[in-house]
């Protein structure tokens, strides 16, 4: 029962891009300033893009130039793009409100696994 649905994850090699979304969980919430996290195995969620509700954008240094998060209001829905993705990236992806005192409970994630 997290407060979003994060949806496009899977299996791909280094090189190829996901299109990651996150929506709503129920209709009476909206999307807005968003980040998304990611959280590989033994290590802690990191924050690696964030989009303010102004639109400003945020991005770690490790995926700058590659990663891409951007909303959509129509379709209450935010995304990240991830272009040239690394076997470095491979992490649940999560989204949530992009400041701690704004976190709602946790979804489920999407699992991106970047192997050859």
């Amino acid at each position: 029962q997290g407060r979003f649905v994060e949806s496009g994850g899977g299996l791909v090699q280094p090189g190829e891009s996901l299109r990651l979304s996150c929506t709503p969980s129920e209709s009476r919430y909206t999307i807005g300033a968003t980040g998304w996290y990611r959280q590989a195995p033994g290590e802690e969620r990191e924050l690696v893009a964030s989009i303010n509700s102004g639109g400003s954008t945020n991005y770690e240094d490790s995926v700058k130039g590659r990663f891409s998060i951007s909303r959509d209001d129509a379709k209450n829905t935010v995304y990240l793009q991830m272009n040239s993705l690394k076997p470095g990236d491979t992490a649940v992806y999560y989204c949530n409100a992009d400041r701690q005192i704004y976190w709602a409970p946790w979804g489920q994630g999407t699992l991106v696994t970047v192997s050859s």
